[in-house]
Formats: structure tokens, C-alpha cells, sequence
């Protein structure tokens, strides 16, 4: 993060990351626009990256920050991999000098991200903060804690997502801030408004989620467990057959 930014920055270690350059100035009369996406991480993937590549060329925005939660409040503490762990899994799938990996949440001790846009725009008057989230995320935002608070407090881009982007456009929160819906033609003019804003932005989508990757990962297990014990036997009976042999 820059240096004039108050919030220190998570750990990182000595090498840098593929592609991490210093970040660009701050702009002359304007405000530097910041993209936040939040969420646990777990784990981090592509999707995570394309739609944060797809924000800072649609939108026009100078960096992106990933915001990994410590504990999502809606979602169970069981199955959650440590922070550390999902910290550095964020910082491998980064892998852009614009998007910076950051335990913010943890250092603001906020649980909810209402509290943690309140205490950023308490600390970073300078920086123009635009909420990104999917639209499995806009579907069921107003279960989230002080929902309506987001839309007033910053700008917002919303990415369509397979099978969830007629249920979120058909929505409460949707509806609700329908009549402050920017075209998408109007995207990169997002950053120009104040809230509340908010743009839903279509094209090329990433079918991966959290969810598959980590029930891909409970498939495999007990075939590579076969696998191995397998293999173990093999080398046993062959150790036989050799002292047999002898």
C-alpha cells in the first residue's frame, strides 16, 4: 500500500510477488479510487482475480484491495481454513502489482463490513472506496447487518455471476436502489458520483467458486488416500518377494 495510507499492510514475505511494483502516486486533484473486495478467501482463486482485473479496466480504478475476513459472520467456523493460511493463499493468486492482499479487517477488529467501510472512510477521507461483490452476494446482501448503510456509505459494481443474476436484479436491495443503477454503458463514470451508485457489470464470467474448489478437493482426498495405501502394499509385497528371493 502506499505509504500515505494509515492502515499498515499485512506481512508479507521478503520476495515480492510476480509482477509487485511500487503503487502509483497519488493523483493530482482527485481522489484515488479503491476497489475493496471482501470475503473470506477460502481459498483464494481466478475468479477472485478476474473479476478485480475486469474492475480496474471497467471502472478505471487504481487498485484493488482484498479485504480476507478473519471469521465471515454469516458463514460456519467449520470448514474455514486459518486466516494465515488464507492470507497467503490471497497473496499466490494476486499475482497483480495493483492488487494488494491486506488483513485490514483483522487490524480494524470489525466483524461486519459495514463497520469496516465506516472505519475506512473515517481514516482514508482521501480515497474513493467502490464495493465489489458478485451477484450471488447483491441476492442476499439485505441479510447482511446495517445493508442499506453500504449503499449510502460507497459506490458499488456488482459482476453477474452464472445462475444468480436474475434473482439478484429481481432482488430487495436491487430494487430498492433501482433508480440509482448506472448503465453499463456509464461504468467508468462510476467513480465520478457519490453514493449511493452502483452499476451491475455482464461479460465474460468465471465459473469457479470457494465452494466447488473445496468440494473438488474432499473428492480427491480419499482416492489419493487409495492411492497411497495402494502403493504401500505394493512396496510391501515387492519387499517379500525380494527377501524370498534371497
Amino acid at each position: 500500500m502506499p505509504r500515505w495510507v494509515k492502515i499498515p499492510a499485512a506481512r508479507r514475505s521478503s520476495s515480492r510477488p510476480l509482477g509487485d511494483r511500487p503503487a502509483k502516486p497519488l493523483r493530482t486533484g482527485t481522489r484515488r479510487a479503491i476497489g475493496l473486495l471482501g470475503g473470506s478467501f477460502n481459498p483464494a482463486h481466478e475468479g477472485h482475480r478476474h473479476i478485480s482485473v475486469t474492475a480496474m479496466k471497467r471502472l478505471g480504478l487504481d487498485e484493488i484491495w482484498w479485504l480476507v475476513s478473519p471469521q465471515n459472520p454469516l458463514k460456519p467456523v467449520r470448514g474455514m481454513a486459518p486466516f494465515a493460511q488464507r492470507l497467503a493463499g490471497a497473496r499466490a493468486a494476486a499475482r497483480h502489482f495493483r492488487i494488494k492482499v491486506t488483513d485490514i479487517e483483522s487490524r480494524l477488529a470489525s466483524t461486519y463490513t459495514a463497520e469496516t467501510l465506516t472505519r475506512l472512510a473515517r481514516r482514508l477521507p482521501r480515497l474513493k472506496f467502490v464495493w465489489l461483490m458478485g451477484a450471488d452476494n447483491l441476492a442476499q446482501i439485505d441479510r447482511w447487518k446495517d445493508w442499506p448503510y453500504i449503499f449510502h456509505l460507497v459506490l458499488i459494481a456488482v459482476f453477474a455471476r452464472p445462475t444468480y443474476s436474475l434473482r439478484a436484479l429481481a432482488g430487495k436491495a436491487a430494487r430498492r436502489f433501482a433508480r440509482f443503477r448506472l448503465a453499463e454503458a456509464a461504468a467508468r463514470s462510476l467513480v465520478r458520483n457519490e453514493a449511493p451508485g452502483w452499476v451491475f457489470l455482464t461479460g465474460p464470467q468465471s465459473p469457479l467458486s470457494a465452494t466447488a474448489i473445496r468440494a473438488a478437493k474432499r473428492a480427491r482426498a480419499p482416492r489419493k488416500a487409495a492411492k497411497k495405501a495402494g502403493k504401500t502394499v505394493t512396496n510391501r509385497q515387492l519387499l517379500r518377494r525380494r527377501l524370498k528371493a534371497d
